[in-house]
């Protein structure tokens, strides 16, 4: 089962809590056993599980790759986007959580989150649950 969810960001920069979102298409799923696959179809954006109890650790992340990857520099890229790019690939397009007994199996302090680079934008993303056979 494939889903697409919209999800329009509101800031050039933000970590989106999707975990609800991607819990609520499990329930209705009926799968019980499996897989579940996060695909974010963007350049400039990006998905990645990390703590969701404090919201500093997102905070963080963003800070250090704001720190990090220089707004400022040479870069070739017409757009002027290019520090989005690099982050977006930093953190990866697709993220795997496995599904065991009708949820996901995520750590106690997990969360998944959209990562925006380059907002605010009309923005998607894509879940699919492949169950065990």
């Amino acid at each position: 089962m494939l889903n697409k969810i919209e999800l329009p960001t509101s800031q050039s920069t933000q970590f989106i809590s999707i975990t609800d979102r991607i819990r609520g298409l499990l329930s209705s799923s009926g799968i019980t056993n499996g897989i579940c696959y996060i695909f974010v179809p963007h350049t400039t954006a990006a998905v990645t599980i990390n703590e969701n109890a404090d919201p500093d650790v997102v905070s963080d992340i963003d800070r250090f790759l704001t720190l990090n990857i220089d707004s400022q520099c040479d870069y070739r890229h017409i757009e002027g986007n290019s520090p989005a790019h690099i982050k977006a690939s930093l953190l990866g397009s697709t993220a795997t959580v496995i599904i065991e007994n009708g949820q996901l199996l995520l750590g106690t302090w997990q969360g998944i989150y959209f990562c925006e680079f380059d907002g605010p934008r009309k923005r998607s993303f894509f879940v699919k649950f492949i169950p065990s056979a």
